[in-house]
C-alpha cells in the first residue's frame, strides 16, 4: 500500500465513541442518580411499588438496551417525557469527572470523529461541555437521532451511517457496552471495548482499560 493510499484511508477512518462510561466515568455519580430517577419516573407512571419499579427498569434494560425502549413499547410512555424527567441532573458540573488529557488524544487521532449514545442530545452536549471536547466531534448522534432505536439495535447503527455517509467498515467503535458491539461487529465495524475486564469475547477486537490508551495501538 503506497503512503498516499495509506493517508488517504486513515482520513477515511471514523471513530465512533460511546459517551457515558466511554469517554467519561458515569457510573461514579450520574447513573446513580439518573437510576433512581427512572425507577421513580416508572413508579409515578404506572403507579408501582419501589422493589416492582425497579424490577421492570432492569428487566428492559437487559432485552432492549434501554429502559426507555420497553417502556415505549409496551406502555406507550412519551420518550421526551421520559428523558426530560430523568436527566435533569441540575448539578451536572460536579458528577462528570474531568479526564487529563482526553481533549489531546482525540486531536491526535486521525479520521472522522462522531458521539454515538443512547442519552438524550441535551444531557449529552452538557457533558461534553463540561469535559471541553464538544468540539472534538463533527456529530453527536443522541437517542432522538435514531428515532428511539437505542444501542444495540441495528436500526439505530443504520441511520448513523446514512447520516455519516460512512461505510460500516472504515468505522471503529469505541464502546463499554457488549451488545453495542455486537451489533457493530456484524455490520462490518471494527470494536474496541472500553473495560476493565480482562477476558473479551471474539467479536472484539480490542480491549482498553481507559479511551486513552488508544494511542498504544495500531489499528
Amino acid at each position: 500500500m503506497s503512503l498516499s493510499h495509506l493517508a488517504l484511508k486513515r482520513s477515511s477512518r471514523v471513530w465512533i465513541f460511546d459517551l457515558d462510561d466511554t469517554l467519561h466515568n458515569a457510573s461514579a455519580h450520574i447513573f446513580p442518580v439518573m437510576n433512581r430517577a427512572m425507577t421513580q419516573y416508572i413508579m409515578d407512571t404506572l403507579d408501582l411499588d419501589e422493589p416492582t419499579a425497579f424490577k421492570l427498569r432492569q428487566h428492559y434494560w437487559r432485552i432492549y438496551g434501554a429502559t426507555l425502549k420497553g417502556l415505549m413499547r409496551h406502555h406507550g410512555t412519551d420518550p421526551y417525557h421520559f428523558l426530560l424527567e430523568t436527566h435533569r441532573l441540575m448539578n451536572l458540573p460536579e458528577m462528570v469527572i474531568a479526564v487529563k488529557r482526553m481533549r489531546h488524544m482525540l486531536q491526535s487521532l486521525s479520521g472522522r470523529k462522531v458521539v454515538f449514545t443512547n442519552a438524550p442530545r441535551d444531557y449529552a452536549l452538557r457533558v461534553l461541555e463540561i469535559m471541553g471536547i464538544t468540539d472534538c466531534f463533527e456529530l453527536v448522534f443522541s437517542v432522538e437521532s435514531t428515532k428511539f432505536h437505542a444501542k444495540p439495535s441495528v436500526r439505530g447503527f443504520q441511520m448513523l451511517l446514512k447520516s455519516i455517509k460512512a461505510e460500516a467498515s472504515d468505522c471503529i467503535m469505541l464502546e463499554d457496552n457488549l451488545p453495542a458491539l455486537m451489533t457493530a461487529k456484524r455490520l462490518g465495524m471494527k470494536t474496541i471495548w472500553v473495560t476493565k475486564q480482562l477476558q473479551k469475547p471474539n467479536f472484539v477486537d480490542y480491549r482498553l482499560s481507559t479511551v486513552l490508551a488508544l494511542t498504544h495501538i495500531r489499528l
